[in-house]
């Protein structure tokens, strides 16, 4: 008898919140998700992503501030970089689990 063919399509590696040490990608192979890698993935992004809030929040004052020093704008400004950074990774690997686009397409 033969076997029904699967209509899903297959899961697609997960991106990770993190870099090897060389600085390349970090990918997860498809599982039930619920693993120990896919869990300390799911706390790293929700950590970057409130780190990102709280950034914003005190960049806005720091902003709002017209006598902000030089120096002051300018580490907001930095930190303000790594956060998009870290939202954007979060954002491309929650989008390619979505979609099930295993390919890395760069950026983050």
């Amino acid at each position: 008898m033969e076997q029904p063919q699967s209509t899903d399509p297959e899961p697609a590696v997960r991106l990770l919140p993190w870099t090897s040490p060389e600085g390349k990608p970090c990918y997860l192979l498809p599982g039930t998700g619920d693993g120990y890698l896919s869990r300390l993935a799911d706390s790293a992004e929700a950590r970057q992503l409130a780190v990102g809030a709280d950034v914003l929040a005190v960049t806005r004052q720091v902003l709002d501030d017209p006598l902000s020093p030089h120096a002051e704008l300018r580490y907001a400004g930095l930190r303000l970089a790594e956060c998009l950074g870290a939202a954007l990774r979060v954002a491309e690997s929650r989008g390619m689990r979505l979609t099930g686009d295993g390919s890395h397409r760069g950026g983050a």
